[in-house]
């Protein structure tokens, strides 16, 4: 049988098709769309070094996304990953000993996000086909920093479109703002929010599951959906580099087929570090994926003591992506280490809501075996960024800092020398400031791109090079509360 889709929180089990769960985005229980069972990859380990991004990409996804035509789904996959790229290698990897960086900001907006978010739009727009549905789709998105803009860049004067995307006024970095607010397109909508991603986010979940807004938007033809990672059109993409990054280790010589190695992930959604969760399931031999968090470490604590609380103070940090309390990706790990119990996640997921913590059982902690958490502080990132240029000759952001910083603290505990793969999820051209301050260098916003690059001897990235010199387009800044009205007024506009 075909694999199909239900929602961690529906008693019922219902099952809906893949093209149906991606346009809707997030289950009308507020749920989140799992496989109701996992498919076995036509691809054997020995495979890997041999076939290109776009051949990985088809052969993983299509199992995943089965009721689009095989003709479809390529011609999907080959527009995501063409020219857009400055690689053909899609997400090459670098190599220091057993140490690997996989690079995942080689896409338009220098930042990991846009190894899905080429692809969504392109699956979104088929899957309206394939269904004959005749409504606008409006993609709702919170950022934290770096999916709005990749969605806005994948998603910009696409047709039967219009994207709207939150982010925390003082939540990301100058150029993650400025990438944002310059971003180009009659169907597009930035608006700076005063709160945080949680409060953004926390907001964007309720206005999916309002029935007059959703009466509203139907009577205009129009129709939400996601762009975070709560879609499956935006996970399922993301297993994709874990298999490809295996392939590289494989054709370096590092390893041989069959052997395991370690992936460290810096985590705030829970959705990158998941998508490793199920290609280990899927059958890649990884040993543990390590969960690095930054100083608002509500996963560290709960994967070390079995209690989520996000009864904590929130700290804006020099990792702004994963400043977040409430990572939302979790609850399909907790659907799945409870045996799919979709009663109890529900109640788990309530008590968060209501009391701000939860406590999973003794036994779904022991299924947790697969991860290993640790977090740096904002001093340790900044170390982190010096240790590895001035042991590598090799620069990195201050959340690929965090993920290595994990990894190191991991080996010192475990004695663990088995290859590890650290994802390096954003340019660090993204946060030059923080780069360059690790570095021992002073600068101001203006002046940050060009020192970097200075300093090390490396171009400023096309994607961001003269970003300080194109217009403002978006200027409006709301808050929380103004959300609703906002969004149907951006539409009516």
């Amino acid at each position: 049988m075909a694999l199909k889709y239900q929602s961690t929180r529906d008693l019922n089990q219902t099952k809906i098709t893949p093209t149906k769960a991606i346009l809707s985005g997030l289950s009308h229980d507020g749920g989140l769309f799992v496989p109701d069972k996992l498919p076995k990859l036509d691809l054997t380990l020995t495979q890997l070094p041999h076939l290109s991004y776009q051949e990985l990409a088809f052969k993983i996804l299509q199992p995943f996304f089965n009721d689009y035509p095989t003709e479809i789904l390529r011609e999907n996959i080959q527009k995501a990953y063409q020219t857009q790229w400055d690689t053909p290698e899609i997400t090459p990897l670098k190599s220091f000993g057993q140490v690997n960086y996989l690079e995942l900001f080689h896409g338009p907006t220098l930042a990991f996000k846009d190894v899905a978010l080429q692809l969504l739009p392109h699956l979104m727009l088929s899957a309206n086909e394939l269904n004959h549905d005749q409504n606008e789709i409006v993609i709702l998105t919170a950022t934290s920093g770096d999916t709005g803009k990749a969605a806005m860049a994948g998603f910009s004067d696409v047709s039967h479109t219009q994207i709207i995307v939150f982010y925390p006024k003082d939540g990301v970095s100058v150029i993650q703002e400025r990438q944002m607010l310059t971003q180009t397109g009659q169907n597009t909508h930035v608006l700076g929010l005063l709160g945080n991603f949680d409060d953004a986010q926390n907001e964007v979940k309720r206005l999916f599951n309002d029935p007059d807004l959703t009466a509203t938007l139907l009577s205009r033809h129009q129709r939400f959906s996601s762009a975070n990672s709560i879609n499956i059109g935006r996970l399922f993409p993301q297993v994709v580099y874990y298999f490809f990054a295996y392939g590289r280790l494989l054709e370096k010589g590092v390893i041989k087929a069959g052997n395991q190695v370690n992936f460290s992930v810096p985590t705030g959604n829970f959705g990158d570090i998941l998508a490793g969760w199920f290609a280990k399931n899927l059958g890649l031999p990884i040993h543990k994926l390590i969960c690095a968090s930054n100083q608002n470490n509500v996963l560290y604590d709960f994967f070390n003591q079995g209690t989520y609380d996000k009864k904590r103070p929130f700290y804006v940090t020099n990792s702004p992506s994963m400043d977040i309390l409430v990572s939302s990706n979790l609850e399909r790990l907790l659907y799945y280490i409870s045996g799919k119990d979709a009663d109890l996640t529900q109640r788990l997921l309530s008590d968060l809501q209501k009391k701000g913590a939860y406590t999973i059982t003794e036994n779904m902690q022991a299924q947790l075996r697969d991860f290993f958490a640790d977090f740096a502080d904002e001093k340790q990132t900044l170390a982190e960024i010096k240790r590895v240029y001035h042991e590598f000759n090799y620069l990195i952001d201050p959340h690929t800092a965090v993920a290595s910083k994990a990894y190191q603290v991991y080996q010192e505990k475990t004695g663990d020398k088995r290859p590890t793969v650290i994802l390096a999820t954003a340019s660090p051209f993204k946060f030059p400031q923080t780069v360059l301050n690790a570095l021992g260098v002073t600068s101001d916003d203006l002046t940050a791109l060009t020192k970097l690059a200075d300093f090390t001897g490396i171009p400023v990235p096309a994607a961001i090079d003269g970003l300080f010199q194109k217009p403002l387009l978006h200027h409006q800044v709301i808050s929380p509360m103004q959300m609703k009205e906002t969004i149907l007024a951006s539409l009516r506009a």
